[in-house]
């Protein structure tokens, strides 16, 4: 296995990438090169904020946060609550003072004039992480929510504070026709062996980032096999509101209909093969028909190990 490349975002995607770099470095394999979501990136209180950015740093710093799920271990709040206190800020967004640091570093980088990949490759210097992250794009394209009122509002508003009980009608990320994609992701997923799609949200995590131009067409185009990693177990989505996020673009909460949605890169689509859980095994033949090879496999990401050996299972698929 000379070259991988990950798709990811969010949680999921963070756990993803830690099995991925375990089970490269047990094969002595070269490192990944992780292509990560900036859709849900933000500016707040002042500061550009990139959630998922700082969820896969984190994870693969071992810096943390893993019983919230976001953020870093062992922070506090004592600014969050200066903030609040002058009326600043979202009251439902908490900013760690830990956190809080990463914000103002990669703001004050982007005001002297750095990209955020030369920003991204900055942050990624602080620890040895095992991985090469790449940013899907240089461009703002945050990711917007248009309610059934026609109304909108940022991802983060709608995700964090009302937890998507809003009813969505189309989730857009204004700008994304002009970004292109960021230096080094073309080349990596030309290069690479095999291209993986984490079981991230289909919709606002790979989502935006098969939208930047020329990554999807870069996907369709390259040698490598491109195999996906279902979202979705026996019929509900591992975590967060990815089932309304799904329902709102008309695809069933299934491992297969995620396998459709992607796609058959024979079709069309980016897939070659999909990884679908074992409580989803009878769906594997449906998947196979779509022109996508189907592999059943343990998917619950409990821990490295489990995390490591369903890296490996999308490897040899």
């Amino acid at each position: 296995m000379t070259g991988v490349v990950v798709l990811a975002g969010g949680v999921g995607g963070s756990r993803f990438t830690l099995g991925v770099r375990a089970a490269l470095a047990r094969a002595g394999a070269p490192e990944a090169t992780v292509v990560v979501n900036t859709g849900d990136d933000l500016w707040l209180s002042g500061v550009r904020l990139q959630p998922d950015i700082d969820s896969v740093l984190y994870a693969l710093a071992g810096q943390n946060d893993t019983e919230r799920g976001w953020g870093r271990a062992g922070d506090t709040e004592r600014v969050n609550e200066e903030l609040q206190a002058w009326g600043a800020g979202w009251p439902w967004f908490t900013l760690g003072d830990l956190d809080l640091g990463t914000h103002l570093a990669r703001t004050g980088w982007l005001r002297d004039g750095l990209s955020v990949s030369q920003v991204v490759d900055r942050l990624s210097r602080r620890w040895p992480l095992g991985v090469r992250m790449l940013p899907m794009t240089d461009a703002e394209v945050d990711t917007h929510i248009v309610l059934t009122d026609g109304s909108r509002m940022h991802f983060q508003e709608w995700w964090t504070r009302h937890r998507a009980t809003l009813a969505p009608s189309a989730f857009v990320n204004p700008g994304i026709e002009a970004a292109v994609p960021a230096s080094g992701v073309l080349e990596a997923i030309a290069e690479a062996d095999v291209v993986l799609l984490a079981p991230s949200n289909p919709v606002v995590s790979i989502g935006p980032i098969l939208a930047v131009p020329g990554i999807r067409e870069a996907l369709r185009g390259t040698s490598a096999r491109v195999v996906g990693v279902s979202p979705v177990i026996g019929g509900k989505v591992v975590r967060g509101m990815a089932d309304v996020c799904l329902a709102a673009i008309g695809v069933a909460t299934s491992a297969e209909a995620v396998a459709a949605h992607y796609g058959a890169r024979s079709d069309g689509g980016v897939l070659d093969a999909w990884l679908l859980a074992e409580e989803d095994a009878e769906a594997a033949a449906s998947v196979d028909a779509l022109g996508i090879r189907a592999v059943v496999a343990p998917l619950w990401m409990t821990d490295v190990e489990a995390s490591a050996a369903l890296a490996a299972a999308a490897l040899r698929a």
